[in-house]
């Protein structure tokens, strides 16, 4: 199986100058928890709900006055849409993130390849040991 086969395509994106809060409706709009940088059509950073979180809030910066490029994480990890699924998946592990931009063979943004459209074609006892890879070391201060 291919990424191209399980990514959410024309993902929502941003720009380093966009808002937090239009970045903040557009996950709530889309219903996502990550939304890709991108700068003449380039993928400079990726900005998530927990970036916001951590770098504003409980850094005691107010949200409403920063952009996605102050909070974005970067670089970035990207896979390639006609990667097979395994490379895809050890892409994401060797990361510990839970989604990761795909670009086409020019590096352009075509989607995004998150671990819900894994789930919903990976047989169960593969879903949980990918889950627990991902998730290894991404939980800070929980017991």
């Amino acid at each position: 199986m291919r990424v191209f086969e399980l990514m959410t395509k024309s993902p929502a994106v941003c720009e380093p100058s966009t808002p937090v809060a239009e970045v903040a409706r557009a996950m709530l709009t889309c219903d996502c928890g990550a939304i890709p940088v991108i700068e003449m059509d380039r993928i400079v950073g990726i900005i998530t709900d927990r970036d916001i979180v951590m770098r504003s809030v409980a850094a005691e910066k107010c949200p409403l006055s920063l952009t996605a490029g102050d909070l974005m994480s970067r670089p970035v990890a990207t896979v390639s849409s006609d990667s097979s699924l395994e490379s895809a998946l050890k892409t994401l592990e060797q990361n510990r993130v839970r989604r990761a931009p795909v670009v086409d063979g020019a590096g352009h943004l075509v989607g995004i390849l998150a671990q819900a459209d894994i789930a919903r074609m990976t047989p169960l006892p593969q879903i949980g040991e990918m889950v627990h890879e991902i998730s290894q070391g991404l939980d800070i201060g929980h017991s």
